[in-house]
């Protein structure tokens, strides 16, 4: 799949990026860069993977010479850079913009420009119906993706989403061990809140899969199970041998959703169903606003939005069986804490 050819990731230092090296970095790839703005994560990375193959590049994603940089001589993108946090995003919308939106048409055009054979662009579940600054900002990164897929050239341009990927950066699984080992209340916003559940390793077989089999323009989702932060707390709770921990419910949060959406009905009517993913075609109508004012689609009327409240529900043994996959869990069962990033 990567023989020979160079990869790049951008926001390469974080969960996903780590992930990535820990899956592909035996194979015969070539060079595998990381692009990041954190100059202390890279050199941790440097040391914990130590390996001539990892190469780094320090730059930022809203400054396009850095990442026309960066990008040159490279065979394939995985675009992971993004503002994620949702109380950040809220407090500063202008900073998503910048990294999630504007950052995205640096990457793509410097893609487009130097000959990049593709480049998969990650999102997220709050993209669909976005009702936050950084779902917002992520659901228009995927229409700058789509709308600068219709005039690449030969550099193949698709998406994915992600729902929630346990124990990643800024996942509430690492915040509610240490709240149950410092004995403290865990603090939950909804016991009805529905959540989709992915481990990093599917999330990078995700990309890998949308990688291999994406054309210009499609976005890619996983059919993920859901669960509720009821059933998520019961299952860690037990998994710690602390079945009677306290539970504090704070409410739900500004910007939050009770429900996340991975697929909206307008969506799920075009979508092809892939076994276990949905592929979403782009939409390829031109500026004829006829087209878009006189023709009306009826099967939108009848479908349903794929969401974390539709979905397959899991039980708490099955939660306990998903969290038992993580490493970070296992090390924690056995005394051995670590900071679930490394």
């Amino acid at each position: 799949m990567f023989k020979n050819n160079i990869l790049l990731i951008t926001g390469g230092t974080g969960s996903f990026g780590n992930a990535v090296l820990q899956k592909i970095l035996k194979s015969d790839i070539k060079e595998i860069r990381i692009f990041s703005r954190d100059e202390k994560k890279q050199d941790d990375m440097r040391k914990r993977f130590n390996n001539p193959k990892v190469t780094f590049y320090l730059g930022d994603v809203r400054d396009y010479q850095s990442v026309l940089t960066a990008t040159r001589g490279v065979d394939f993108i995985f675009h992971a850079a993004a503002l994620k946090q949702v109380p950040s995003c809220e407090f500063f919308p202008l900073e998503a913009v910048k990294t999630n939106i504007l950052g995205t048409e640096n990457i793509l055009e410097a893609a487009i420009s130097c000959g990049v054979k593709r480049v998969v662009c990650l999102s997220t579940d709050k993209a669909v119906h976005p009702i936050n600054a950084m779902g917002i900002s992520k659901a228009m990164m995927e229409k700058v993706a789509v709308a600068k897929s219709r005039n690449s050239g030969s550099t193949i341009i698709c998406s994915i989403r992600f729902g929630n990927v346990l124990a990643s950066r800024g996942s509430v699984i690492p915040l509610f061990v240490k709240q149950i080992l410092d004995s403290k209340p865990i603090t939950i916003t909804d016991p009805k809140m529905t959540r989709f559940m992915m481990t990093l390793s599917d999330a990078v077989t995700l990309v890998l899969y949308a990688f291999e089999n994406g054309n210009s323009g499609d976005i890619f989702v996983q059919k993920a199970p859901a669960t509720t932060l009821n059933v998520l707390t019961k299952a860690l709770t037990n998994l710690m041998d602390s079945p009677d921990h306290k539970i504090q419910i704070i409410g739900t949060r500004h910007g939050e959703k009770l429900h996340e959406v991975l697929l909206s009905r307008e969506e799920r009517v075009a979508a092809e169903d892939k076994g276990g993913y949905y592929r979403i075609p782009p939409d390829l109508r031109d500026l004829s606003y006829n087209k878009f004012l006189n023709e009306g689609e009826p099967k939108i009327s009848d479908a349903q939005e794929f969401n974390s409240y539709n979905s397959e529900q899991l039980d708490e043994k099955s939660v306990s069986d998903l969290l038992m996959n993580l490493n970070f869990i296992k090390l924690t069962k056995e005394g051995k804490y670590i900071d679930p990033e490394i």
